[in-house]
């Protein structure tokens, strides 16, 4: 297994955590995990890569070791445009000049393809784990939006915790059905710590949950997306769960149109896998992306 080196770099007061594999001086790709998740996700395809690459994977703010924004009122709100200005002072920090490589799972892919449509001439190539957008919003979706919105900030929402180490293992193979119990005994040992009663709490800022009370507007997403320049690799499980969530809220074929806002789209369909395909299919994805970015 590659053993990544830790950095923490702040970014607008939040300490930002972040891990690299390889050599310094290697081509870069730059990784980014999924909602819930933190950047040890990647371990299983670093390590299936082969050797002539430098990955660098931020835990988000409020997940895995980096900090929670006004952490020292509760905790914060994270509107998702911040991950995007993380990333932007990210790419600043390690690679300050010429074209970037990006690789996104689920919220971290729906991260990469809006900053390349922000950034075009930023980025050289997108990977697309599983990053669909989400359901289109609707105008009259805005008050029950809103109002699930003040309800959370009335009662903040909070995370499970587990008695034992085995426990939190066991919750990742309940996700994911697919994970060994190998692979999962790893996850758990970056996804959750034990706390000062005994229990395991999940690294994640519970604020995560609240209902944002912003519409999703695909139509600005689309405009954006129409923007990027770079080559764009969607990689996308057959049995997706969250692809069926999303066809089941809207015609396959309106769901498909939204790809076409890409002006270099292409994708590859990925067998005995699920949502978290970099898990279940690490090789599968590894050589994909080597033989996208080469």
């Amino acid at each position: 297994m590659n053993t990544p080196q830790s950095d923490f770099v702040t970014v607008r007061g939040v300490p930002l955590h972040v891990r690299r594999w390889g050599h310094a001086d290697a081509p870069m790709l730059f990784m980014l995990h999924g909602w819930m998740d933190v950047s040890a996700s990647f371990q299983f395809v670093v390590d299936a890569l082969g050797g002539g690459w430098q990955v660098i994977a931020p835990d988000a703010r409020g997940f895995g070791l980096s900090g929670w924004p006004v952490a020292e009122r509760g905790g914060g709100h994270y509107w998702f445009h911040e991950y995007l200005a993380d990333l932007e002072a990210l790419l600043d920090h390690y690679a300050p000049a010429g074209q970037v490589n990006l690789i996104g799972h689920s919220m971290g892919a729906n991260v990469v393809c809006l900053y390349a449509g922000a950034r075009p001439d930023r980025v050289r190539t997108v990977v697309d784990l599983e990053g669909f957008g989400l359901a289109p919003a609707k105008a009259a979706d805005a008050p029950r939006r809103l109002a699930s919105w003040l309800d959370d900030l009335r009662e903040p929402p909070s995370l499970k915790t587990y008695a034992t180490f085995e426990d939190v293992a066991a919750r990742l193979m309940k996700t994911n059905p697919r994970l060994a119990a190998d692979r999962a005994h790893f996850l758990a040992q970056h996804w959750a710590k034990r706390d000062d009663d005994g229990r395991y709490r999940l690294l994640a800022d519970p604020a995560h949950k609240l209902h944002g009370p912003l519409l999703y507007r695909l139509d600005e997403v689309m405009a954006i997306w129409s923007r990027v320049s770079a080559k764009v690799l969607h990689i996308e499980a057959v049995a997706s769960p969250t692809l069926g969530m999303l066809r089941g809220a809207i015609p396959e074929a309106e769901f498909k149109a939204r790809f076409g806002a890409f002006r270099d789209w292409r994708e590859k369909l990925i067998e005995d896998a699920g949502h978290m395909v970099h898990h279940d299919q690490p090789e599968q994805v590894a050589a994909l992306i080597e033989a996208f970015c080469a």
